[in-house]
């Protein structure tokens, strides 16, 4: 089966850059009720990321951010099943004191919470706190990220950290308690230094692929994640992500996204396009480079829209959910509450690569 999660509204606008997108400002009770939602119809994991500045613009864009870890002590607080993915913006805190957080959330949900691994692309967002995302850190980001790892597992593992490294040195670190279960690691790395550090430590990468109802556009990333994951001999996943927008009939959704496209932010995603060419090296492939290309053709979000009735949008998750190297798929919306529910109530039932086909009242609360 499929694995399905959502991408959790913790920053403004969500994931459309637009003027006329809604505007999706971030509160604990409205990612509470997309998360107990999710959790009610089945949905396997939620997911909040890490975003310490937005953008310039008028749909201010990202402008309004909660923080990952406590809002997922707080939701792992008032849900019960559903897998918890926190972000750590590695350049602001230590892996000791995440490691400790991440024990912290295992005490509150057990065996439910793991974390998102990110190293930064977005230079302003670090220069306000006195961090430079210099070219070395560019050249060695992945690099750091395994050492942070290492010392993470450790301490979850042990309790202890003796590591010596390049970036960090550990002095007989202690950790107590340790968490219940193995914490499992993401990340979304599409360069081939991403893809081979997350295929290491990692149980999932989150890709990313563009187009409109184009549902083989991950099948070469997929397989790239495939591929690495094989020379370190681990079955690391790729996790498409998704933005559906559905309704009724197609021309209905296809409505609703032309509206938000007229709306298209540009001077945000001429923000996007600066900051992420900082950069001058990424690979091709690397989410900088993506993000660069973003007003080549503006458009209010890059990622893969999957749009149309309910019918039509499950045929085309089930397509997604079928192609080689894709074990699961994480979803956003235009509007979180509503989409979480028709994806609930009309489009899950639907999905053959869910193997649900169950109402609302008859999926386990």
């Amino acid at each position: 089966m499929t694995q399905i999660g959502v991408f959790i509204p913790i920053g403004s606008r969500g994931w459309l850059i637009s003027n006329t997108s809604p505007k999706t400002y971030p509160t604990f009770d409205l990612n509470k009720t997309v998360v107990q939602r999710a959790e009610h119809y089945g949905l396997d994991f939620a997911l909040s990321m890490i975003k310490l500045r937005g953008y310039n613009g008028p749909s201010e864009y990202w402008v309004h951010n909660l923080e990952s870890f406590t809002l997922m002590a707080g939701l792992a607080a008032v849900t019960k099943k559903i897998q918890l993915f926190a972000s750590v913006a590695m350049l602001t805190m230590p892996p000791a004191l995440v490691a400790r957080m991440v024990s912290t959330i295992d005490s509150i949900a057990p065996g439910r919470i793991g974390v998102n691994m990110v190293t930064g692309w977005q230079p302003k967002e670090y220069q306000q706190m006195g961090l430079e995302l210099t070219p070395e850190h560019f050249a060695r980001r992945y690099d750091y990220a395994s050492e942070y790892v290492q010392i993470m597992k450790q301490l979850w593992e042990t309790g202890t950290s003796d590591f010596k490294g390049d970036f960090f040195q550990y002095d007989d670190c202690k950790l107590s308690p340790c968490p219940s279960a193995p914490i499992k690691i993401v990340g979304a790395g599409q360069s081939p230094a991403g893809m081979d550090f997350v295929a290491k430590y990692g149980d999932y990468n989150f890709v990313v692929a563009g187009g409109l109802n184009q549902t083989d556009g991950c099948r070469d990333v997929a397989g790239r994640v495939a591929e690495a994951a094989a020379r370190h001999g681990r079955g690391t996943g790729a996790f498409q992500l998704v933005m559906v927008i559905a309704d009724r009939t197609d021309e209905m959704a296809f409505a609703r996204y032309e509206y938000y496209k007229q709306g298209t932010d540009v001077e945000a995603l001429e923000w996007q396009a600066s900051q992420a060419g900082a950069d001058t090296k990424a690979n091709a492939n690397s989410t900088a480079a993506l993000l660069k290309k973003g007003i080549e053709n503006p458009e209010p979000t890059g990622m893969t829209k999957i749009i149309g009735s309910y019918e039509n949008v499950a045929r085309m998750l089930d397509e997604i959910g079928t192609t080689p190297g894709i074990k699961g798929i994480m979803l956003t919306f235009d509007d979180f509450v509503t989409g979480i529910e028709q994806f609930g109530e009309h489009i899950q039932p639907l999905m053959k690569t869910r193997n649900v086909g169950l109402k609302a009242d008859q999926v386990a609360a």
